[in-house]
């Protein structure tokens, strides 16, 4: 079993969302922080952000928000409670929010989440990152996301060990638990070397 000690957030900060994301958030915050575990984020209290973050402070939680100069608004930046972390651009904020994270959960989110979710996939496909790698499929939301994935594996675009990389789970502390339970995949330099 992995010591997970921080976890990285990766989620949406879209407004007007289904209750129902908004609700496994704030209990994906909840548990980190019942469970003792860091919580690294954008920053931001808009959408999915400020109810993952809510989530873990509201239960006692230690949270730590990752943001940059542009998005660090009284309309968009979470403000009270949280370590604020200013990076420069957001190359440099999605490698803070990287070292300081034992594990990576994305929620559900747009072209952000879905940058640093694949930004981060590519690093421990190449190697350079061995940490864990984890969706929350509320709503089913990252189905079609996995069924495009399946098809590069059967195009040949990526080997089945690529796969392995990403946990996907419903629940909050059944992601949790993949987590813990994370081995990389022991053929995953094949692809490099070959």
């Amino acid at each position: 079993m992995l010591t997970i000690k921080s976890v990285c957030v990766f989620c949406g900060s879209a407004d007007h969302l289904n209750p129902e994301f908004i609700h496994s958030a704030r209990e994906m915050g909840g548990l980190l922080a019942t469970e003792r575990i860091t919580m690294i984020f954008g920053g931001g209290k808009t959408g999915l952000m400020g109810a993952v973050a809510e989530g873990c402070l509201s239960a006692g939680g230690k949270v730590i928000g990752v943001i940059t100069p542009e998005l660090d608004t009284p309309t968009l930046a979470f403000s009270d409670g949280f370590e604020k972390d200013v990076m420069p651009d957001l190359e440099t904020r999605k490698i803070r929010m990287r070292d300081l994270a034992d594990g990576f959960i994305i929620l559900p989110g747009g072209f952000g989440t879905l940058d640093e979710f694949f930004s981060t996939l590519t690093l421990a496909q190449l190697g350079l990152i061995s940490k864990p790698i984890g969706l929350i499929n509320t709503r089913s939301y990252f189905d079609p996301l996995m069924a495009v994935l399946q098809h590069a594996l059967v195009e040949k675009f990526i080997y089945p060990e690529h796969l392995e990389l990403i946990k996907i789970e419903h629940e909050p502390g059944d992601l949790l638990n993949a987590l813990r339970s994370y081995r990389p995949p022991t053929d995953l330099p094949r692809w490099i070397e070959r």
